[in-house]
C-alpha cells in the first residue's frame, strides 16, 4: 500500500465499509460518517480519483472504490479490527473503549506487524463488535444479517454485530449482556413503532428502536 495521508486513509476505510451496505455511498453520507463538511468530502474525492482509488462518478451510482482503492480500504479495516481484537483480548480493555485507540494504530502498523498480530491472535474472523475482519487478500465474508428491530414476536436469533461503536451504546449493551454470539428471543413488539421486549437468558428487557436498529442478528 502506497503512503497516504491519515485523512486519505480514513476516507478509503469509510468508503470500504459504507459501500457494503444497501444504500449508495453519497457525499452526504461520507460527511456524516467522517464528521466533516460536504465540500471537504468533494475535495478529497477528487484527490482519490486522481490517484486511481475512487471510480469516476456515473449517473445513478454511488461513490465506489477502484480495485486498488478497495484493496487499500480492506487493509485499513483489517488492521483496525485486528487492533481492536488485540486491545480487548490481550490488554483487557473494555469493548467500548477500543475504537478510538484502534483508529490510531491502523495507520502505523506495517505489513509485517499486521501479519504477526493476526497470527498471535489466532487469525480471528471478527472484531469484538462482531464485524468481519477482511482476509489478507482483501476479501470479506458476507453474512446474512438483519436488524433486531425487524424480528417479530416469537422469533429467535443470535446477535451478529453492533453497527454503531459509540461508547455509551456499547456500555449499555454490555450491561444487558447483549454481546455478539448471544442468543436472544423476541417476546413482544409494541405497536406504532414501539419498543421490543426481548429475552436474554433469564432476563427480559424493553429496547427502543434507536437501539434495536443498531443490533444486527442472524437466524
Amino acid at each position: 500500500m502506497a503512503v497516504r495521508t491519515q485523512s486519505a486513509e480514513e476516507y478509503l476505510e469509510a468508503i470500504f465499509k459504507l459501500q457494503r451496505g444497501t444504500q449508495p455511498v453519497t457525499v452526504k453520507r461520507l460527511a456524516i460518517e467522517l464528521g466533516v463538511a460536504p465540500p471537504s468530502v468533494s475535495e478529497m474525492l477528487g484527490r482519490l480519483r486522481a490517484a486511481g482509488l475512487v471510480q469516476e462518478p456515473t449517473e445513478g451510482r454511488g461513490i465506489a472504490l477502484t480495485e486498488a482503492g478497495n484493496g487499500e480500504g480492506a487493509t485499513l479495516v483489517r488492521r483496525h479490527r485486528l487492533s481492536e481484537r488485540f486491545l480487548v483480548d490481550y490488554l483487557d480493555m473494555p469493548w467500548d473503549a477500543v475504537h478510538e485507540e484502534a483508529c490510531k494504530l491502523e495507520h502505523v502498523l506495517s505489513p509485517e506487524v499486521e501479519a504477526r498480530l493476526a497470527e498471535q491472535l489466532g487469525n480471528p474472523l471478527t472484531c469484538p463488535h462482531g464485524h468481519a475482519i477482511p482476509a489478507e487478500d482483501g476479501s470479506l465474508a458476507d453474512e446474512d444479517l438483519r436488524p433486531l428491530s425487524a424480528l417479530e414476536p416469537g422469533d429467535a436469533a443470535v446477535i451478529g454485530c453492533i453497527t454503531e461503536e459509540k461508547s455509551d451504546l456499547l456500555r449499555y449493551l454490555a450491561s444487558l449482556g447483549l454481546l455478539p454470539d448471544t442468543p436472544i428471543a423476541v417476546e413482544s413488539v409494541a405497536p406504532f413503532n414501539g419498543p421490543l421486549l426481548i429475552r436474554v437468558g433469564g432476563s427480559q428487557y424493553a429496547l427502543g428502536r434507536e437501539v434495536t436498529d443498531k443490533i444486527m442478528v442472524r437466524g
